[in-house]
C-alpha cells in the first residue's frame, strides 16, 4: 500500500475516521519513512462549519508541522446530485496533486462500514459483481484506504480514549440523502437479523475483488478493437461474454457509468439472434450488428448530410482517406510484360485511356459511395450495384458509407476490394499503368483476400 519513503496526502475531513488515520500515519511514518502532508476539500455545502472543518484541518497540519493543501469550491452550484458533485470534485483534486507529483498516495479514511454501506447501496441499485467490489483498498488511481478492515466504533473509542478531538458533519444526520438513510435506518433493521452484517458485506467485497481481479487478468489477452464476433460471442459462456462486452464497453466509453444490466443483455439478444442488422444506443455508445460482426462506438457527432466527402486527386500523389487511419497512393509506372492472366480484382488502370501523358489527370476524384452507385467490374458483362457487393462480401454497414471510389469526370473508376472498372481496367497487354495501392486500413485486408 505504502512504499518506503513515500510521500502520502492524507485526505482529512475533520471527522472521526480521517483524524485517527492522520494520528497513525503520524505514529508509523518514521517507521517506514513516509513524507506526510494533509488533504482538505472545502465543499461550501455547510457555509459557515465548512469554513471551521477547514481551519480545524489547518491547525492539526500546523500543529503536526506538516504542508496542507486544500482546495475550495461551492459544490451547491454544480448542477445534479450533490452527493456526487462533491465526489467528483475530492476525487478531481486528488487527481491533481497525484498528477502534478506533490504526493505519491492519497489516504482517505473509509471503514468497515463505509464499506458495508457501499456494497449495500449497490446491492439495492442493481450492480453487477464488479460493483460488489466496494471501495477498493488500492486504486490504480493512488488512492489507498488503509481502515477498511477497522469499525467505526473503534475508531471512535480509540479517539475517546486519548482526548483526541474530532469534528462532527450534522449533514451525515440529514435523511434526506440515501447514504443517510441507509446508514441510520435500513442497516441497523438487517443488523437485527445478522448482527455480523458489516462483516459478511465486507467479505462479500472481499469475493467479487478477488472475483474481479481473475477476470481482468483472463480477459487481458482479448482484442482491444471495438469490434466483436457475434458467433464467437455466442459459443463461450454468458458470464465470459457479459464481461468481454463490459470490458469493450469500458474502453469505448472510459468507464461503465449509466451501464447496467439490461444494457448488456440487450447486446447478448444481438449477439444471439439470427444474422441480420441491429442497432441500438447506450449512454454515449452506439451498439450497431451487422452480419456476424458487432461495433461498439462513441455515439457519432456529425449529422449524416455532412459524412459525405469528394475531392479532386493528382496523379503521382497519396491522399488520407476522412475518418479513416488509411491512405490511398496513385502512381504512374511502366510495366513489364505479363505472360499469366491477372486475378478478377485489378487495381491498376490503363493509364492511355485517362491521359495523354499529363502529370496531373483533371476529372479524377475520390469520394465516398453513395446509394445507387454501380459500375461493371472486370470479368462481369453488366453494371452490378455496389450495395449488392457490399452484400455478398458481407461489408458491415458501418464501413460502407466511408467506402472509397475512384472516378473519373464523373464515370466510377474503381471502388475499394472490387477493383477497377472493366473498361478502364489496365489489360495484360498495358504497358503504362495507374496503380492504386491503399495502406494503413482496416479495410485493407480485404483486397489481399480475394486475389
Amino acid at each position: 500500500m505504502f512504499d518506503n519513503g513515500a510521500r502520502v496526502g492524507v485526505a482529512v475531513s475533520g471527522g472521526a475516521d480521517s483524524v485517527f488515520l492522520l494520528h497513525v500515519l503520524r505514529e508509523l511514518q518514521s517507521r517506514w519513512s513516509l513524507h506526510l502532508s494533509l488533504v482538505h476539500v472545502e465543499h461550501g455545502i455547510r457555509g459557515a462549519a465548512s469554513l471551521e472543518d477547514a481551519e480545524f484541518v489547518r491547525q492539526l497540519a500546523s500543529s503536526f508541522g506538516l504542508p496542507f493543501h486544500v482546495h475550495a469550491e461551492n459544490v451547491l452550484t454544480i448542477e445534479g446530485n450533490l452527493e456526487q458533485a462533491a465526489r467528483r470534485v475530492r476525487q478531481g483534486f486528488f487527481a491533481e496533486l497525484l498528477s502534478a507529483d506533490q504526493v505519491d498516495r492519497i489516504a482517505t479514511g473509509h471503514t468497515r462500514n463505509d464499506q458495508a454501506e457501499t456494497v449495500l447501496y449497490r446491492i439495492v441499485r442493481g450492480s453487477g459483481l464488479a460493483g460488489l467490489a466496494g471501495i477498493l483498498p488500492v486504486t490504480a488511481e493512488g488512492i489507498v484506504r488503509p481502515l477498511l478492515e477497522i469499525e467505526r466504533c473503534e475508531i471512535e473509542g480509540w479517539l475517546r480514549e486519548r482526548g483526541i478531538p474530532w469534528r462532527e458533519d450534522l449533514t451525515n444526520q440529514d435523511r434526506s440523502y440515501a447514504r443517510n438513510r441507509l446508514r441510520h435506518e435500513i442497516l441497523p433493521l438487517l443488523r437485527t437479523m445478522n448482527p455480523q452484517l458489516d462483516e459478511a458485506l465486507a467479505n462479500l467485497a472481499t469475493l467479487a475483488a478477488d472475483e474481479e481481479s481473475y477476470w481482468a487478468r483472463e480477459l487481458a489477452g482479448t482484442p482491444a478493437g471495438p469490434i466483436l464476433s457475434a458467433t464467437e460471442l455466442a459459443s463461450v459462456s454468458p458470464a465470459v461474454a457479459r464481461r468481454r462486452l463490459r470490458k469493450t464497453i469500458e474502453r469505448a466509453k472510459g468507464d461503465l457509468r449509466q451501464i447496467d444490466f439490461a444494457h448488456v443483455e440487450r447486446i447478448l439478444e444481438m449477439v444471439r439472434s439470427q444474422e441480420g442488422h441491429d442497432r441500438l444506443q447506450i449512454p454515449g455508445l452506439d451498439v450497431f450488428r451487422s452480419f456476424d460482426r458487432i461495433r461498439i462506438a462513441s455515439v457519432p457527432s456529425r449529422p449524416a448530410l455532412e459524412r459525405d466527402f469528394s475531392f479532386p486527386i493528382a496523379v503521382p500523389g497519396s491522399v488520407e482517406l476522412p475518418r479513416s487511419s488509411g491512405r490511398i497512393t496513385l502512381q504512374v509506372q511502366e510495366k513489364a510484360a505479363q505472360t499469366e492472366p491477372h486475378g478478377t480484382v485489378v487495381d491498376e488502370l490503363d493509364w492511355q485511356r485517362l491521359a495523354i501523358g499529363v502529370d496531373a489527370l483533371p476529372g479524377l476524384e475520390l469520394r465516398n459511395w453513395r446509394p445507387g452507385d454501380r459500375y461493371r467490374r472486370v470479368g462481369q458483362s453488366k453494371q452490378e450495384k455496389i450495395k449488392i457487393l457490399f452484400q455478398e462480401a458481407r461489408i458491415p454497414l458501418w464501413e460502407r458509407r466511408d467506402w472509397p471510389i475512384i472516378t473519373y469526370n464523373g464515370t466510377i473508376v474503381w471502388v475499394r476490394r472490387f477493383g477497377a472498372a472493366a473498361e478502364y481496367a489496365a489489360s495484360p497487354e498495358a504497358r503504362v499503368v495507374l496503380r492504386i495501392a491503399e495502406s494503413g486500413s482496416v479495410e485493407s485486408g480485404y483486397r489481399s483476400a480475394t486475389r
